[in-house]
């Protein structure tokens, strides 16, 4: 049963949906800026929105901040000053508050790392990608290798000791030894943070429309292997299906969506997901997706496209959908004090599970295998309402991947 004092805990997250260009490969909600970017217009809009949604805190502290895109560093820090000052007047923060914002490594803004250090952002997430100009080229950046290196050094040099480098895989034509050479390059900048995740190739992209040549998938398997067994020599612990980090130097942040927490979401298309104690329902909540029509929102303060509630029957599955993601899993106690339902509700799933070796019990947690985090989506889908499953049109696999690209974001 959910109660308030078994409330999970609380983070926000900040959307801003503008990009230099955008990327063949990328099905977030971001936008190429084309002329101004109204970068006042929108920080009024985000403290409307996030004025709009105070009563969803019921007196709970955020322990973390992300304010993510898009690519937020194109704002300047004045105006992301005035965003978090808002934040802090209107919202209560852990005194360890982890607030981070995502940055591309272009010169102009690698410039602006120290004002954001000043104004008290305390953790950076870098898009790398790669460090190999043929590549970076390939997959439609707009950086260089020597601009991402340049990058690393104005984010240490501004006192940021925590910041995270995202280093894909799997990208067009590349071989085993150009991945590698990735990973080796970005634990030499000793970043507290590594996220290695492969390219995917995702609906409603560019590559989807015309589809580079990638290595094969058996290689790409070799490539994530070799890469992990990289990064566990040079000290990153394996946390996550894709998230490294320095000891003590997890991502806060991330690790609550992991672990079934609440999310506030704010900015054009963001996603929310918030318990109700009172009713013991999960609510989800999607903003306005395209930056003018959530723009136009700011008269009525009215910024919601959509709000569901998530059946009993899906509660379990969006639970897996992030728990399982963590490579330690979760405790029993974890699963029934954030969902309120007993761990015997799913004992079936569970126990088919762990005949097919995809997850490990004990008395008292649950983790996937090695092989449940290789094949997470087939895990995933033991999950699944039957109802789930017949929803017309759309295939088990896709709603999965959709609902995981949700969780990442």
């Amino acid at each position: 049963m959910l109660d308030r004092t078994t409330l999970p805990p609380l983070a926000l997250y900040i959307h801003i949906p503008w990009c230099v260009r955008k990327c063949p490969y990328c099905d977030f909600n971001s936008h190429a800026a084309s002329g101004d970017i109204p970068q006042d217009s929108y920080i009024t809009a985000l403290i409307a929105d996030l004025g709009q949604d105070l009563h969803y805190l019921m007196d709970r502290r955020i322990g973390s901040v992300f304010i993510g895109g898009g690519t937020p560093s194109l704002f300047s820090a004045a105006s992301l000053d005035r965003l978090l000052s808002q934040v802090r007047r209107e919202v209560p923060l852990m005194p360890d508050c982890e607030i981070t914002v995502e940055a591309n490594p272009g010169a102009i803004e690698a410039g602006r790392f120290s004002d954001l250090r000043q104004i008290g952002v305390n953790r950076l997430s870098i898009g790398v990608q790669s460090f190999n100009d043929v590549l970076l080229e390939r997959i439609g950046r707009v950086h260089g290798a020597k601009h991402a290196i340049a990058a690393v050094h104005s984010a240490t040099a501004a006192g940021f000791e925590n910041f995270n480098l995202d280093v894909m895989y799997g990208l067009p034509g590349q071989t085993m030894r150009e991945a590698r050479r990735d990973i080796e390059t970005a634990t030499a900048l000793q970043p507290s943070h590594i996220s290695h995740y492969q390219l995917t190739i995702e609906p409603n992209t560019l590559f989807h429309r015309y589809p580079p040549s990638l290595p094969k998938e058996d290689a790409m398997w070799i490539m994530q292997n070799r890469c992990q067994e990289r990064l566990a020599k040079a000290g990153f612990e394996h946390y996550e299906v894709s998230a490294f980090a320095r000891h003590g130097m997890r991502c806060n942040h991330n690790v609550n969506y992991w672990s079934f927490g609440d999310y506030l979401g704010i900015g054009a298309g963001a996603h929310s997901k918030l318990t109700d104690p009172t009713h013991r329902l999960i609510k989800r909540i999607v903003k306005q997706k395209h930056p003018r029509q959530y723009l136009g929102c700011i008269e009525s303060s009215d910024f919601v496209m959509s709000e569901v509630l998530v059946s009993r029957e899906e509660i379990p599955l969006e639970f897996m959908l992030n728990a399982l993601r963590l490579k330690d899993g979760f405790s029993i106690r974890q699963y029934e004090t954030t969902t309120g339902m007993p761990i015997d509700a799913i004992e079936d799933c569970l126990h088919q599970a762990e005949q097919r070796g995809l997850l490990a019990r004990t008395s008292s947690t649950i983790r996937p295998t090695a092989l449940g985090q290789r094949f997470l989506n087939e895990l995933l889908l033991m999950f699944f309402p039957d109802s789930a499953n017949k929803i017309p049109g759309v295939k088990p696999r896709a709603q999965t991947r959709s609902m995981l690209r949700i969780v990442d974001h």
